[in-house]
């Protein structure tokens, strides 16, 4: 496939080629379109329309929102990333990793009522797609990147276990009051013990969910569309409605219409909370997930056009009854298995989609619930990451803590509570190394070129009245006290009376108010010890903000060496010692 610089935004100079039309990438595409790839990207449509239905209406289910609006929410934001994304094969649409968090939100707000858990849900997609388009026209798409991978594994495990245990009850037909996945679980094995499951309703559901696990593995067998139309089969033959087993009935015919989503007396700060909190995961596996396919179809893709796509598409979703979405794991390699070249099959999808809703709404009428069940566990299941949790066990156990933590929290608390957790540890886990980072005291090693830290070169010399510091980190508020008490206790410690000290500067990245005040009283205090303090290697952008931070004067520019060795030689000639330079 031709690769086209102009869809992919990757450099300056096409966003100045198209101006506004940067931001509709998927309008540059059409202008380069071949004829030769439309048969593909129908077929591949039309593929991906038996995973988009199946799917579309179990994630609904699983969101709290009745089923026919996961087709709403599959219509509506592929056709507006068909505009607005920037990747040429991701497929959007309702997720299973953003079940938990909308469904915290909407169950505890719509009360049973259908209508106001579509009008909660609708707000959610509103505000992640203002968000995360804000986020994108200010180039913040970075910001997905401050949790580490331990944490993202964490809170991905911790939402497939919410996913899986927001299904069970619907495998067994029984109901129970949401109240956390914990004592949901605890709830759900009383209610069994208590004699109130479904058998035929869980025969159905086990059923799907292992033919769908077993197919998984034949990755052009469409493994969700056999399993499901098997399921409702069996249902509509053998009349397993009359005996229990909870089906989809009827779903309305037309398509989605414009609405403005209020539902009155609602939690505005949950709402939004959750809304940011969908918005972020959406666009951590929204990017990785575009990143994978750019980089294996040779396209660049800019993650802040990438949120804009993805805004778009929940902004799309949330004015016309449907609720936060995501990139699909599972569909976009659907599309891209079935020959998908450009955007069009996500459109060729949606209209599919909207072809079927308006001709055969009553198709889906003996679907299970118990198998849409099945849907989400199946797909949830895929979110569970093990393995390489064991390798960062294996070589960064503290980390791998980090994420278990991060897991039980979203798996006690449930999933906003949870990924608020996971984003404060993934902070203090961020200033940790910041707060208490590595320094070394150095001397010289024989035979060996250059300075080094005389703990690890136990026979390094030291050079007398001369202690060579150096702070492996940004000097900045939470540090600031640690790096004065740190040089003060290295200063007592020294063999010899301390001169001069010499900090090796090179890792220090930045200052801050904070950190300067702690140099101007850091400065008082060796003066009136007789010491001077040096700087050796400070980058040029530190040292232009200790000019506006008013020190370069104080400290004097001579005190300012571009290398170790070289404010070494200063002392020596100095202190009148011949070289010994290493």
């Amino acid at each position: 496939m031709q690769t086209d610089r102009s869809v992919s935004h990757g450099g300056h100079s096409d966003n100045q080629a198209h101006g506004w039309l940067r931001w509709l990438p998927g309008l540059v595409m059409l202008k380069e379109y071949q004829i030769s790839w439309l048969p593909k990207d129908v077929a591949a449509g039309l593929v991906l329309t038996t995973m988009l239905v199946p799917v579309g209406i179990a994630y609904a289910a699983a969101s709290g929102v009745p089923g026919v609006y996961g087709l709403y929410a599959t219509i509506i934001p592929l056709l507006a990333y068909a505009v607005f994304g920037p990747s040429r094969i991701l497929v959007l649409g309702p997720d299973s990793a953003l079940a938990a968090p909308i469904l915290a939100i909407v169950a505890t707000m719509a009360a049973g009522d259908p209508s106001r858990a579509v009008a909660v849900a609708s707000m959610m997609a509103v505000v992640s797609g203002l968000l995360c388009i804000v986020m994108g026209i200010f180039r913040l798409g970075f910001v997905t990147e401050l949790l580490s991978k331990p944490i993202r594994y964490g809170y991905m495990n911790g939402i497939a276990t919410v996913v899986v245990i927001s299904q069970l009850p619907k495998l067994f037909a029984i109901r129970i009051d949401e109240a956390g996945p914990l004592r949901d679980l605890w709830g759900l094995a009383g209610q069994i013990t208590e004699g109130k499951a479904n058998w035929y309703s869980f025969a159905v559901g086990a059923a799907t969910l292992v033919l769908i696990l077993l197919l998984k593995r034949f990755e052009k067998v469409p493994g969700i569309l056999i399993a499901v139309v098997l399921a409702t089969l069996c249902v509509s033959l053998l009349h397993l409605d009359n005996v229990g087993v909870k089906v989809l009935g009827k779903i309305p015919q037309g398509l989605p219409s414009f609405v403005m989503p209020w539902a009155s007396g609602a939690d505005l700060i949950k709402i939004v909370l959750g809304g940011g909190t969908v918005a972020l995961i959406a666009f951590a596996d929204t990017s990785v997930l575009s990143r994978t396919y750019a980089a294996r179809l040779h396209h660049r893709v800019d993650p802040s056009q990438e949120m804009v796509g993805l805004g778009a598409a929940n902004l799309a979703a949330g004015f016309f009854q449907g609720f936060p979405i995501s990139s699909s794991s599972s569909r976009t390699p659907v599309a891209e298995a079935a020959g998908a070249k450009t955007q069009l099959t996500g459109v060729v999808g949606a209209l599919a989609v909207a072809a079927l809703l308006l001709a055969a709404p009553n198709l889906m009428r003996f679907l299970p619930n118990s198998a849409l069940a099945a849907v989400v566990i199946a797909s949830a299941i895929g979110l569970f990451e093990i393995d390489d949790l064991k390798r960062i066990y294996r070589i960064q156990r503290w980390e791998c803590w980090l994420s278990i933590v991060c897991f039980a929290g979203v798996a006690i608390f449930g999933a906003i509570p949870g990924i608020g957790i996971a984003v404060v540890i993934a902070v203090i886990e961020f200033l940790w190394d910041g707060w208490r980072p590595h320094f070394a005291i150095l001397g010289r090693v024989e035979d060996v070129r250059g300075y080094h830290d005389i703990e690890r070169y136990p026979q390094a010399t030291r050079i007398p009245g001369l202690l060579l510091f150096r702070w492996d980190a940004p000097l900045f508020f939470a540090n600031a006290e640690f790096f004065q008490e740190c040089l003060l206790e290295a200063v007592d410690q020294s063999p010899t009376p301390v001169r001069r000290i010499v900090v090796a500067a090179e890792p220090v990245t930045s200052v801050d108010v904070t950190s300067a005040d702690m140099l101007r009283e850091l400065i008082r205090m060796l003066r009136e010890r007789d010491i001077a303090l040096h700087f050796a290697e400070l980058k040029d952008p530190v040292r232009d903000k200790l000019k506006r931070f008013e020190l370069t004067e104080l400290i004097g520019d001579e005190r300012f060496h571009p290398t170790v060795g070289s404010a070494v030689e200063d002392y020596l000639g100095a202190s009148g010692t011949a070289s010994q330079q290493p």
